[in-house]
């Protein structure tokens, strides 16, 4: 069966190389992407919505405080049972898991993500873990391009595109966001736009945007009132909410790393949900709003049903005692959701934190906008206006992605009166977090181990070389041992100007180059009493095969060298040399900037 389909897979091909330029096939599988990745988010929210109403809607209201105690646990259980037994996989179903396989997997995704990330997620968030639906349908689409690639037989750089398609498409099809789903990929999966990427990212954005739209218009997820116009006595409140929004979102940022590492020190599946279930427990039943994603939440505060998100809490009477309890509620409620989110994550749950920021976001736009209007003592700033202008920070400062931000906002609000606001808040933000958190909340432990690819090509280029590739083993070593008869010996049937000196344990003793010994290697009496350890030299730096290829970069740079002998643990390899390894850069250079 599956000789016969790679024979028509090869049929097909041949037939498209004669019929189909590469980038009307680019375009054609765009197309194809963009559509799948719609239909895989029209069932992402099917499932979620209909858990949600089943849930919340339907089932007696007197029951429901108790729901919120045990729904979440049973979707998480019900998700870690289906990653252990039926794809028995724990991968991240994520942003950084996309990021990973662009920077060392070639952009090869696992198959069983197309429906794994939608399955996982649909328990999830459905019976109401605090996780957004955004990662994982951008996972469920990667991979459907990811993989659509891998059975065309596609290169890297193709392949990537494909990829990024399908995360694009996934975020247009989420929130119909065309525009903001081509940002997504150009500004947090670091894929260059240019003229061979930006069609092909057009198409899979629309098609996806559009199926969502035509079969499920009801799914978009905010329910946004009018948005008042732009007063300019306003601006000076936005510049000092920006900076507030972003050591909000360093916390959101380092608490959910911080949590994510205490989950991954547990290595069992069964303590890790147990200690979730603990957690998450005790969170919902003080604070009910914490439930799902947040976008119910959301769209409470839009309408100024802000006691919704209280709704069944302990606290719910205080919300009338003062306004201090009032804004403190809020804003505890707010940086609690970062640690619900970690925590259902962390206990094995599939999703994302896109909507838990956004929620978070919004919920401190809220409660900088009630703040200004009590001290004022009359409705001087627009509370929704804040609440949407504090949804784009947030995003922009966790996902270090303040276009990302700018656009969703105003795609979703289908309109561009906080255009100004939105690019306030989003660039003040991003610039404070940036420049204490250089790293976003995706690419920090990437980029500490080395695995992330950035828009800096030399470090693209750098991390696709393999250092293992580029070794020279054509060198004629001689021993630590030998008379300088030897090294003639040696000489005489090398095309190398170099000779490494070998101890008998095969470590590196030392190097000889021949201009070092010119004026002795004719001398045929001095071949039996001169030994090689008397004509050889100690390299002036080694490369470890661990070395990553900047390192081998700054040796060559640091040295000046040509050559450079390759150890392990002391034991010689071989050499690398310069001009082998500019070569192979300037191919792999070719391969991924080649328009």
């Amino acid at each position: 069966m599956i000789l016969y389909i790679n024979k028509n897979i090869h049929k097909f091909l041949e037939w498209r190389v004669n019929n189909l330029s590469d980038r009307n096939f680019i375009m054609i599988l765009s197309l194809i992407i963009g559509i799948t990745a719609g239909f895989l988010a029209l069932a992402l929210k099917t499932g979620v919505f209909y858990l949600h109403g089943l849930f919340l809607d339907t089932l007696e209201i007197r029951y429901s405080r108790f729901l919120l105690l045990i729904l979440p646990l049973i979707g998480i259980a019900i998700t870690v049972l289906f990653r252990k037994f039926i794809i028995r996989d724990f991968e991240k179903h994520n942003v950084s898991a996309i990021l990973f396989s662009i920077s060392k997997l070639g952009s090869k995704i696992k198959s069983h993500k197309i429906f794994s990330s939608i399955t996982g997620a649909i328990f999830t968030a459905g019976f109401g873990g605090s996780v957004g639906l955004e990662s994982p349908i951008i996972s469920a689409g990667s991979a459907f391009g990811s993989n659509l690639a891998q059975i065309l037989r596609m290169n890297y750089k193709e392949m990537t595109l494909l990829l990024a398609c399908g995360s694009a498409a996934g975020v247009s099809a989420i929130f119909n966001t065309p525009i903001a789903g081509i940002v997504f990929a150009i500004e947090v999966l670091l894929i260059d736009l240019t003229r061979f990427s930006l069609i092909p990212l057009l198409l899979s954005s629309v098609s996806g945007t559009i199926v969502t739209y035509l079969f499920y218009k009801e799914g978009i997820m905010f329910d946004i009132p009018p948005v008042e116009d732009l007063n300019k006595n306003i601006i000076p409140y936005y510049i000092f909410f920006a900076v507030f929004v972003a050591l909000i979102s360093l916390y959101f940022t380092k608490i959910f790393l911080l949590i994510e590492d205490w989950f991954g020190k547990h290595k069992s599946v069964y303590k890790r949900f147990l200690y979730g279930s603990v957690f998450m427990g005790v969170l919902l039943f003080m604070f009910p709003g914490l439930y799902g994603e947040g976008y119910r939440g959301i769209n409470a505060l839009l309408r100024s049903n802000h006691s919704d998100l209280f709704y069944g809490s302990p606290f719910e009477h205080l919300l009338s005692e003062n306004i201090i309890i009032f804004l403190a509620l809020f804003l505890i409620l707010a940086m609690l959701k970062v640690i619900a989110t970690g925590i259902t994550l962390g206990s094995g749950g599939i999703g994302g934190i896109f909507a838990p920021s956004v929620f978070t976001g919004g919920v401190i736009g809220f409660v900088f906008a009630v703040t200004l209007n009590h001290i004022a003592g009359y409705q001087m700033v627009s509370i929704g206006n804040f609440i949407l202008v504090g949804m784009a920070g947030c995003l922009t400062g966790v996902l270090h992605a303040p276009l990302t931000g700018i656009f969703l906002i105003s795609e979703i609000t289908q309109s561009y009166e906080l255009i100004v606001p939105l690019m306030i808040v989003s660039t003040i933000t991003y610039i404070i977090v940036k420049a204490i958190e250089p790293e976003s909340i995706f690419t920090k432990q990437l980029s500490a181990k080395g695995e992330l690819i950035t828009h800096n090509k030399d470090k693209a280029v750098l991390s696709f070389m393999k250092l293992n590739n580029l070794i020279e083993t054509d060198l004629c070593p001689v021993k630590y041992n030998d008379f300088l008869r030897n090294l003639v010996d040696a000489i005489s049937c090398s095309r190398r100007n170099i000779f490494p000196v070998l101890h008998d344990d095969g470590k590196l003793a030392g190097i000889i180059h021949v201009e070092d010994i010119r004026n002795i290697v004719f001398k045929s009496e001095l071949y039996d009493s001169i030994k090689v350890t008397e004509l050889m030299r100690m390299p002036s730096v080694t490369v470890d095969v661990n070395d990553s290829m900047q390192s081998v970069i700054d040796k060559f740079q640091k040295t000046e060298a040509w050559n450079l002998p390759v150890t392990e643990k002391g034991k010689y390899l071989g050499f690398i040399s310069k001009s082998n390894l500019f070569s192979e850069y300037r191919k792999h250079l070719k391969e991924i900037t080649e328009d």
